[in-house]
Formats: structure tokens, sequence, C-alpha cells
């Protein structure tokens, strides 16, 4: 059966990960998991609407397809994720130049 999601790795370190979420083209949040011995923790941002439902169902593909590859579920003591609801208003770089999707007319604003 194909997902519903795409879950896209931007960041992989000894502990912890960083994944895009997409459905379809559109980028719907992000999770950042982070693996503490026997316990994993995850914070997951939602960036659009979802029902409970689509959270669940969200939570149980993290779970079956990034969580449990790292430690299955009779292996681990819990897993524990955080869902909050946001979106991203800026971003910041210690490269020189402008910011993606600073517009000239937001430069001396406030």
């Amino acid at each position: 059966m194909e997902s519903r999601y795409k879950l896209t790795r931007l960041i992989r370190t000894q502990s912890s990960e960083i994944y895009l979420i997409w459905e379809g083209d559109r980028r719907v949040g992000q999770a950042d998991v982070h693996y503490v011995h026997d316990t994993i923790h995850a914070t997951v941002i939602f960036e659009a609407d979802m029902t409970v439902g689509e959270e669940e169902e969200l939570l149980a593909q993290i779970d079956e397809d990034i969580v449990s590859s790292y430690l299955p579920r009779f292996e681990r003591e819990d897993f524990v994720a955080h869902v909050f609801r946001g979106e991203e208003i800026s971003r910041y770089t210690d490269v020189s130049g402008p910011m993606d999707g600073l517009d000239d007319d937001e430069e001396g604003e406030e």
C-alpha cells in the first residue's frame, strides 16, 4: 500500500533526524526525531490543517517508516511525539546575502 505522505530526510546525526513531510507536492510539516537509548522523542509541526484521523495516520507512518527502523516496538520503552501547528515565517542562515523569500519591500520594515 502506498503511503499518503512522503517523508524526506533533511538531516541525520547519530542521535537525531529531521524530516520534511509532503502530501503530493505540498509541504505539510516537519518532524524532528531524537533517539535517546530505548525511548524515541519526536516534535511534529503541521503547516496545514489536519483532522485527528490524518494526524494519527501520519504519526503511524512516522512510527513505521522511521522510528521502527531504528528500534522496533518490542525493543523500545516508548515513542513520545509532541504535535504542534505552525508556519515557517522566516529562516536564518550564516551565509551572507539575502534570505530566500525576502522581498525588497520587507527589508526596511520591522
